[in-house]
Parts: C-alpha cells; sequence; structure tokens
C-alpha cells in the first residue's frame, strides 16, 4: 500500500466523485483510478460503488476510511515534524481555550510541562466555541478547553475535566439578593453576559424559566469588562462558577436557574501528537477537578 493510493482514497470519500479527487488530488483521472483500483484488490474488494451518476461507500469503504484516514493525517504529521527538526525549530504546545474559561487554572499543568520541557513554546489562543473548534480543524491548535461543540465530528475526542454550574456575579458592596438568590431579583434587573459562554438553544429555555431574558442583557466580549460592569453595578453578572474569581466580587449559586456546562479537553484523532502535547493532554486529564463541580 502506498502513500499516495491513501490520499487519493480520502479524497474520493469526501468528494465520491473521481473527477473531482482527481482535481484535488492534482493528478489525471485515470491515474486516480488505477491507483483506487491497486488499493481495492489490495484490500480484497470495492471501496466505492457507483450508481449512475452517484457514487456511495461501499461497507468496506466505510470501515476502511477511518483507519485510512488516521493513517494519512499521522504520515502529514510525521512530514511536519521531520522538517521542523531538520529547520532546528523549538517544539510547540497550540493551545485554544474559551473566553470563558480562566487560564489560571492551567497553571498547575502548564507549570509542569515547562518544567519537563524548558524549550518548549506556548501558542495561546482565545475564541467562542465555534472559532475553537475550526481552529482544531485546520490543525492551527492541537489542542482546545472549552465546553461541547454544537457541531459533530467523527474525529473529535473529547477528555472530560468537569461539569460546573452559572453564578450570578455582584460587587461585594451591593445589596444582597437574596440568600442564594432563591427569593428571585428586583423586577426590571438588567443582567451582563459574556458572549463567548455560548449558550445553546436548550440553555435558552433554562434562562427564560429563571426569569431571565438574554435578550434585554448587557453583553460583553472580555471578562475584564465583565468584573469592571458589575463592580460599578452597570447589572448583575451571570458567568460559569470558575471564572472571574475576585476579591471584589461574589459569586451567588441561584437555585432557580438549572444551567449547567461541561468543559473538557479536546483532540483530532489521529493526528500524531508531541512528546510536549502527549505531556500536557496527561497532566490537565490526571487532574484533580473536583473542586469546581459545586452544584453541578
Amino acid at each position: 500500500m502506498e502513500m499516495q493510493q491513501v490520499r487519493y482514497f480520502v479524497a474520493l470519500a469526501e468528494t465520491l466523485n473521481f473527477t473531482r479527487a482527481a482535481e484535488q488530488c492534482n493528478v489525471s483521472q485515470p491515474a486516480l483510478t488505477r491507483a483506487i483500483q491497486m488499493l481495492e484488490y489490495e484490500l480484497g474488494g470495492p471501496l466505492l460503488r457507483r450508481e449512475g451518476r452517484h457514487s456511495h461507500l461501499t461497507e468496506l469503504g466505510q470501515k476502511m476510511l477511518p483507519l485510512l484516514r488516521q493513517c494519512y493525517d499521522s504520515a502529514i504529521s510525521a512530514k511536519t515534524l521531520a522538517t521542523n527538526i531538520k529547520k532546528g525549530e523549538d517544539s510547540c504546545l497550540s493551545l485554544g481555550i474559551a473566553h470563558t474559561f480562566d487560564v489560571a487554572l492551567l497553571i498547575g499543568p502548564l507549570g509542569e510541562v515547562f518544567r519537563r520541557f524548558p524549550d518548549l513554546q506556548l501558542k495561546l489562543r482565545r475564541g467562542r466555541a465555534v472559532e475553537i473548534f475550526e481552529m482544531l480543524k485546520s490543525g492551527e491548535i492541537e489542542l482546545a478547553i472549552c465546553g461541547p461543540f454544537r457541531e459533530q465530528w467523527d474525529r473529535l475526542d473529547a477528555y472530560p475535566m468537569f461539569t460546573e454550574a452559572f453564578d450570578l456575579l455582584v460587587s461585594n458592596d451591593r445589596e444582597p439578593v437574596g440568600e442564594d438568590a432563591d427569593d428571585g431579583l428586583p423586577p426590571g434587573e438588567r443582567f451582563l453576559f459574556h458572549r463567548g459562554a455560548d449558550t445553546r438553544e436548550e440553555d435558552e429555555y433554562q434562562l427564560a424559566q429563571a426569569g431571565i431574558d438574554p435578550a434585554k442583557a448587557h453583553q460583553v466580549d472580555s471578562a475584564r469588562d465583565l468584573e469592571a460592569l458589575v463592580m460599578a453595578k452597570i447589572g448583575i453578572g451571570l458567568a460559569p462558577s470558575s471564572m472571574i474569581q475576585s476579591a471584589a466580587l461574589q459569586h451567588l449559586p441561584y437555585a432557580r436557574l438549572n444551567l449547567k456546562r461541561a468543559v473538557a479537553i479536546y483532540t483530532v484523532a489521529g493526528r500524531r501528537r508531541s512528546p510536549e502535547v502527549a505531556a500536557f493532554l496527561s497532566l490537565v486529564r490526571c487532574a484533580d477537578w473536583s473542586a469546581l463541580e459545586r452544584a453541578a
């Protein structure tokens, strides 16, 4: 089995069209067809079946696709790593995290991985879940830490870290809003939402049940802005319980709000991981996150 045969098959599986697959691989259609036929002979059966103007993967093709795709991705990753080593480039940890995830929670694993690999370069990217998802797919980042993605991808490996509730954030000198906010909030109270919280449609229902209308809330993109506006009493913040641990703010559980998020670290199955990336992933997975599970 040759790597170009694997590359041609992956392209064909994605396009289900010999002409487009040949164009994508920059080869002639007869050359691609011959390579696929040789691969089918080696694997012992047809990988793609043509039915008129339509084509689809056979059962063998469906079973071979994830394995051959992983094989191809691993080969590309190995080639890229070898090129970087040849150029003398330093090792790198490219990490994408949600706007509403506090990087301070990663100081332990990061400190340990830098102790083991002192020449490691960190590339940290922030984004909303949809942006982080695209960065992970494109290879711009190797690992991602955030809440659940809306889009599904069969090559995504997710390792749960913790599930947390959402709290109300108020300044320390603010008038009480009720014991654990159980008594409800004053009528007309304005809220402050962080757009990076990435609430979903089912979350909107939970907010409505708690008497919170996101359409009327103030919206910010920065955790620092959210903290400043809460301290100025512009509104009551609504944020994950692990976010903005400030001595100037109170985190109040809101019994009427049954809103949670599951935080996980994500990787792409089949991509080769450097020792540095593998070490950081292992440290995050082995860390004790139980202190963040309050009210979840």
